[in-house]
């Protein structure tokens, strides 16, 4: 029982979990930001982007050329010929991924030694910017002139805010040419190689290659699918359809031109 004239008892606060530890034990150092760490998919124009068209490239190139070839070609041609266009297509889609991505590079490198240079003879112009830049994202003018002197003190990190507002990208997480062009020549190969595996095993017969080929369309829908909001089965179907087109209309023309001439 309280005494009269006594404060009230104190309850006892519960304290985290990260704060009832034994005595000397080194308490974890776990921000905020680290227990809310999460992770995205590539979407800077990387690897994935260049697997992802080098996939489906290759089966809709070599399904529709297998197709048109296997209309009216003996099945010792319709292998060339996807042979070569499996090689010819992989190379391609690796110098163009290698030249596309260094252009791209290249091209951010030069705004940024723009950006660079008009910071060093216009910084009273180029902190108002910023500071429009930060209002426009809601902050207040008082505030946002904070933010502003505060990136000021680095100028390689005001370099890189200038670069993100302005030009969409980040200087420091450039994708790397090496790695689409490998990442685009691989999967083109192996998209390509799918719709050549009956032909490959014995079975010369131009409907089971479409099949097969029709197969991997779907599935690499189905995956390509995995990293958007798109249902698995619209992004498989959606492949699927845009792949057994082309291979039709290949077909009719392998047809019209490989037909008799009578």
């Amino acid at each position: 029982m309280a005494l009269a004239g006594s404060s009230p008892p104190r309850r006892a606060q519960s304290r985290p979990a990260r704060d009832r530890l034994p005595r000397g034990h080194p308490r974890p150092l776990v921000t905020e930001a680290e227990a809310h760490a999460h992770s995205h998919t590539d979407v800077s124009g990387g690897w994935l982007r260049a697997a992802v068209f080098g996939a489906m490239d290759g089966l809709v190139t070599n399904t529709a050329l297998v197709a048109g070839l296997g209309a009216a070609a003996p099945s010792g041609t319709v292998v060339l010929g996807g042979v070569a266009g499996l090689v010819a297509g992989a190379i391609s889609m690796a110098l163009g991924e290698y030249t596309s991505v260094s252009t791209q590079n290249e091209q951010l490198d030069l705004e940024v030694s723009k950006e660079r240079h008009e910071l060093r003879v216009r910084p009273v112009e180029e902190r108002a910017e910023l500071v429009e830049m930060w209002r426009s994202r809601g902050l207040d003018r008082a505030l946002a002139e904070q933010v502003a002197d505060q990136l000021a003190r680095d100028p390689e990190q005001e370099l890189r805010e200038h670069a993100r507002a302005e030009l969409g990208l980040d200087p420091d997480e450039k994708p790397s040419p090496w790695t689409a062009s490998v990442s685009s020549f691989v999967c083109f190969a192996v998209g390509a190689l799918i719709p050549l595996l009956p032909y490959l095993f014995g079975l010369d017969e131009v409907w089971a290659a479409v099949g097969v080929g029709g197969i991997g369309l779907f599935f690499a829908g189905v995956l390509s699918a995995g990293f958007t909001a798109r249902p698995w089965w619209s992004g498989g179907l959606r492949q699927l359809i845009m792949g057994l087109l082309a291979a039709g209309l290949t077909y009719l023309i392998g047809s019209w031109i490989g037909g008799p001439t009578s």
